[in-house]
């Protein structure tokens, strides 16, 4: 699988752009703020119907405007079958999402058809920030994979807002409201957290051996899932919550609170590991995503790789170069502000691939 062609308007700085791409390697060269990341959030958006950086889809709005489009035409099972992808959004009218000119239903249905990951500056959230990111990671990886999943976290999130809703103002039938609910989230949340903890086990073990190619084995890593859910059913949870979720006026369990641990050496790799190790981490989590992905989808996915060469040695570099044009990696996107260095990583991959020089969200191609 891969993208052939894009054809973008009003988004971000890019104010109109029509390109073609590589089945291989793709470069993005440019100083930073220019729109290399743009384009890379533009391939996102087409196969997650949303920007991988956290903006609305009216702040991905070009300044001055008032809709923004994009187009992508994606060949797959090599060249025996095509797909079409608009994703456009216009203020005051909201999004729509095409896929071969039949709009969906539901959005969420589009999710997992074009599989895709995407290593970024942004992953060190992964490991700095609160558990609320490493969940937003793992949702959207099973969502790509599972749509059972998705269905359940949406059924989910659902719950536990009309939970919290009536914990804040408890209505006559308050116990008989609650009973239901809690019935539904543990049905629910249960299913959930089976499938995060057979993913993580899946998972764990595949970013060791990454992560062991990077560092050539200098140190050991390991990936575990904490929940509560682990050590108490849902429902017990629940009740013995239940007095304080009342007077908190919020949920106080559930996989809501779930996280997954990050460790170096037996040690928080937060607190114990250097930049190098934690840029290591962060490769080897989202190569391990890849194949996982690649295994269940039966597609490789498209690959991202946005400004990653910052803050790696390069034996890392070399040792990631030497992984992603392997024959296991399909369409791979790469952008970097150093034109120096991107044409070393060039000549090393392979000849098969497209160059861009972007400036104030245009690209032009380069022999």
């Amino acid at each position: 699988m891969f993208l052939e062609r894009l054809s973008i308007l009003n988004f971000k700085n890019i104010a109109e752009a029509e390109l073609s791409f590589s089945a291989n390697v793709n470069c993005l060269v440019g100083d930073n703020g220019t729109g290399k990341t743009n384009l890379v959030d533009a391939v996102w958006y087409l196969s997650m119907c949303k920007s991988s950086v956290g903006l609305t889809d009216g702040q991905s709005v070009r300044h001055g405007e008032d809709f923004f489009l994009l187009d992508g035409r994606y060949s797959l099972e090599g060249g025996e079958r095509r797909e079409g992808v608009v994703c456009s959004f216009k203020r005051g009218a909201g999004k729509v999402v095409k896929r071969n000119g039949k709009e969906y239903d539901r959005i969420s249905e589009h999710i997992g058809l074009l599989p895709i990951v995407l290593v970024s500056p942004a992953d060190t959230a992964l490991i700095h920030e609160s558990g609320d990111e490493r969940r937003r990671f793992l949702n959207s990886f099973l969502s790509q994979t599972d749509r059972e999943y998705l269905t359940a976290l949406v059924r989910y999130n659902h719950l536990l807002q009309e939970r919290n809703r009536l914990l804040k103002t408890p209505s006559a039938a308050y116990d008989e409201i609650l009973e239901v609910l809690d019935m539904q989230l543990v049905e629910t949340g249960t299913l959930l957290h089976d499938k995060r903890a057979a993913m993580i086990e899946r998972l764990a073990p595949k970013v060791a051996e990454y992560y062991a190619l990077l560092s050539e084995e200098r140190e050991a890593v390991e990936v575990s899932y904490r929940s509560e859910l682990s050590e108490t059913p849902f429902e017990q949870l629940l009740a013995a919550s239940r007095e304080k979720d009342r007077i908190c006026g919020f949920t106080n369990c559930g996989i809501h609170r779930d996280d997954i641990k990050l460790e170096i050496l037996g040690f928080p790799i937060r607190k114990y590991g250097s930049q190098g190790q934690q840029k290591s981490m962060l490769l080897a989590l989202k190569l391990a995503q890849f194949d996982i992905i690649r295994d269940l989808k039966g597609l490789k996915p498209i690959l991202l790789l946005d400004d990653v060469f910052d803050k790696l040695d390069m034996a890392r570099v070399e040792q990631l170069i030497g992984m992603v044009s392997s024959d296991r990696f399909g369409q791979i996107f790469i952008t970097d502000s150093n034109k120096v260095r991107l044409d070393g990583i060039l000549a090393q991959m392979t000849e098969n691939y497209k160059l861009f020089e972007v400036s104030g969200g245009t690209f032009q191609e380069r022999d």
